[in-house]
């Protein structure tokens, strides 16, 4: 039996919609058939979406796409010259916050458009006096706070290619990274706080040693780090540096941004992506699915290594929003979206787990809509958040997409009701559709278009690209992850598919089984992974974190009583924690590997490698 819907918009809501004003624009009725047309025609909505966005182009585009070179290497906005720095400080008025931001020691800060704009110029000019060009990478090792924002427009505005690293990474890891793309320079910070220790991200990058230039922020006030001559240079002095700000003409797919995504094996991939695709796209998805326009005021507890760091950073400066920033212990992320007055704010199923066993006492008397992402949720989180932070009233919008895609491929929106869970349509523009799906409808989630945030390829390996996410279906984009839709037409994801379990011929993703595990109140997470059997082809095995007192035969019981007898997990074991990326994400292809003794290919991007012993 489907879900129930538990929200539909309102008058109030739909009137104020920047999803209503896109309808208005191209003189449609309704979502659906916006859905329609756009699927069937991408170029007519890309110059639709393209005329709302109004972009500053230095050369108009002649053609809104080109696939002669093929579907996979599509052209966007044809002979036009676009920068994206100069656009993102287009929108916003002088006076209106762009950034306010909120450390985990209680330091506040608030820019506004006039203040950012002076920040990127300086940074640029620096940036041109200390020898970095058009093309030249440069690595963006720094929390959440307004310099990087400074630092990621003014990249775009001399034409550098920014390489966003993860915080929490080591010197191996970063040192990968800029490695591999040829880092001419690095911005990080002396140390930030998190959780009342301080992480010292300056010895990191000493440590790594890949590049010859490294700016340095004062993120803690007054502690001090070793600066090395002629290499290191202070965030305060490199602004002071009186270069030329002045923004480099670009065409519109030059390259931007450089997103290093990790594999199970082999080193990690540098996705390219472009100033007219990763952004316009960011901005696309933040206005049409999340509700964000002008003088919205959206936040999203990320990390800059995470795509939602940047897709934050552009979207909401393309969109004249004011994003803010919480820098600190997520346990505070509810008094800090009170105190900031937060319209939108965004949040992870794993980060909301964490949390469901604080209450929230905070009003959040501007807060109207939440979104997530990341990964599948478990029901009762979901309902935890629509309840307890949304009070049953706020849309809660699931988002779905990756680093490849710039965003969302399935998203729920403020015109279309809500299931728990689901995703109530594709994002606009996004033609996905379900492949070879099973007796019960679950199947391969692709797109059959090309779609502007397209990722232009691997760095320096095309031919990886194309196997990775072509090869299956020629002419269509794979995405790697199972999806489903239910009478109702409300969408689905069941985990990657190269996570999904085969017993006895019948096929299960592990987000289904975890779901009805964290379901018993003294499991707060779990980790469902297939082990292969030579009678049933796998067998079912599930890693629990208990917070409360279980035996393996209840978890075992409860999930052949929902899912079936056949379905009954082999073995239930218990851990102190499941492998996760830093962005939130559980990895299930490493607990698979480690417990079948596999090589475990790249696992930099893990917040807690230690785990992995547990399963082995």
């Amino acid at each position: 039996m489907p879900e129930a819907i538990v929200w539909r918009p309102d008058a109030a809501t739909i009137e104020r919609a920047q999803l209503t004003r896109f309808l208005a624009q191209v003189s449609l009725g309704s979502y659906t058939e916006l859905e329609a047309k756009a699927a069937a025609d991408p170029a007519w909505f890309t110059g639709e979406w393209l005329r709302f966005l109004d972009l500053p182009w230095d050369r108009p585009y002649t053609q809104v796409m080109d696939c002669s070179r093929g579907i996979a290497w599509t052209r966007w906005c044809v002979d036009g010259e676009m920068n994206i720095g100069t656009a993102c400080l287009a929108k916003g008025p002088a006076r209106q916050p762009a950034v306010v931001w909120e450390g985990e020691e209680g330091v506040t800060r608030s820019w506004s458009y006039r203040a950012l704009r002076l920040a990127v110029e300086r940074c640029a000019g620096g940036l041109r006096t200390m020898g970095i060009r058009k093309g030249d990478a440069v690595g963006v090792h720094l929390p959440m706070m307004p310099e990087t924002v400074a630092v990621m427009v003014a990249l775009a505005r001399i034409g550098a290619v920014a390489v966003p690293l993860f915080t929490g990474f080591g010197p191996s890891a970063m040192a990968a990274r800029l490695r591999d793309v040829g880092a001419k320079a690095v911005f990080t910070c002396n140390a930030f706080p998190r959780r009342g220790k301080l992480i010292e991200a300056k010895r990191a990058v000493d440590e790594a040693d890949a590049a010859e230039l490294v700016i340095v922020v004062e993120r803690v006030e007054g502690y001090a780090v070793a600066m090395r001559p002629g290499r290191d240079i202070g965030w305060r002095e490199f602004c002071e540096l009186a270069g030329d700000a002045a923004p480099e003409r670009v065409s519109a797919e030059d390259p931007l941004l450089l997103i290093y995504t990790s594999g199970t094996t082999g080193a990690p991939k540098g996705i390219l992506h472009t100033h007219c695709g990763f952004p316009v796209k960011g901005a696309q998805d933040m206005a049409l699915n999340m509700d964000v326009g002008p003088g919205t005021r959206v936040s999203w507890l990320t990390d800059i290594g995470w795509m939602m760091g940047p897709w934050l950073i552009y979207g909401s400066l393309l969109l004249g929003a004011t994003m803010a920033l919480y820098d600190g212990a997520p346990e505070h992320l509810w008094a800090f979206t009170a105190r900031q007055g937060v319209e939108v704010l965004g949040v992870s199923p794993t980060l909301v787990r964490t949390l469901m066993g604080a209450p929230v006492r905070q009003e959040f008397s501007r807060l109207r809509l939440l979104g997530s992402t990341g990964e599948p949720w478990t029901r009762d989180a979901w309902m935890w958040l629509f309840e307890k932070v949304g009070r049953g009233r706020l849309p809660l919008i699931n988002y779905s997409g990756g680093t490849e895609a710039s965003g969302g491929i399935l998203c729920s929106n403020p015109l279309l009701p809500i299931k728990p869970c689901a995703f109530s349509a594709p994002c606009p523009g996004m033609a996905a559709d379900i492949v070879d799906a099973d007796g019960e409808g679950v199947g391969e989630l692709v797109v059959r278009q090309p779609w502007i945030g397209m990722a232009r390829g691997f760095y320096k390996d095309p031919a990886r690209y194309e196997e990775t996410y072509w090869s299956q279906f020629p002419g269509v984009w794979r995405h790697g992850d199972f999806a489903a839709r239910d009478e109702d037409g409300f969408w689905y994801i069941h985990g990657r598919s190269d996570d999904t379990i085969k017993i006895a011929g019948k096929r299960v993703g592990p987000a289904e089984v975890e779901t009805i595990v964290t379901s018993h109140g003294a499991v707060r997470e779990a980790a469902a992974i297939g082990v292969p059997d030579a009678l049933k082809g796998s067998e079912l095995i599930v890693y629990c974190v208990r917070q409360g007192e279980v035996s393996a035969a209840e978890v075992a019981d409860l999930v052949a009583r929902e899912l079936g007898k056949p379905l009954r997990p082999r073995e239930v074991r218990f851990v102190s924690g499941l492998p996760k990326t830093r962005n939130g994400k559980v990895m299930r292809r490493l607990v698979r590997a480690a417990r079948l003794g596999l090589p475990l290919g790249d696992t930099s991007n893990l917040e807690n490698p230690e785990v992995l012993e547990e399963f082995r």
